[in-house]
């Protein structure tokens, strides 16, 4: 990130335990907040994830991969 940027989480705006970034977006995200994708393993935002509850149970999907998932 650029000198002075802001390392705060882009969902929750805490700054403690910041340490990934979005694989998509690249916003900073937490640890609490911070979703991994089931199909390719990336840590995403919940703006770049969706739930799917499908018959398996509950999947985090990354944009990228939510598109193949019919």
């Amino acid at each position: 990130p650029p000198v002075g940027a802001s390392r705060a989480c882009s969902s929750c705006v805490r700054t403690a335990d910041v340490k990934d970034a979005c694989a998509q977006c690249d916003r900073f995200v937490c640890q609490s907040c911070s979703r991994l994708c089931s199909c390719c393993n990336t840590v995403t935002c919940s703006l770049c994830s969706t739930v799917d509850y499908g018959v398996v149970g509950e999947q985090v999907l990354c944009n990228g991969c939510s598109i193949f998932q019919v």
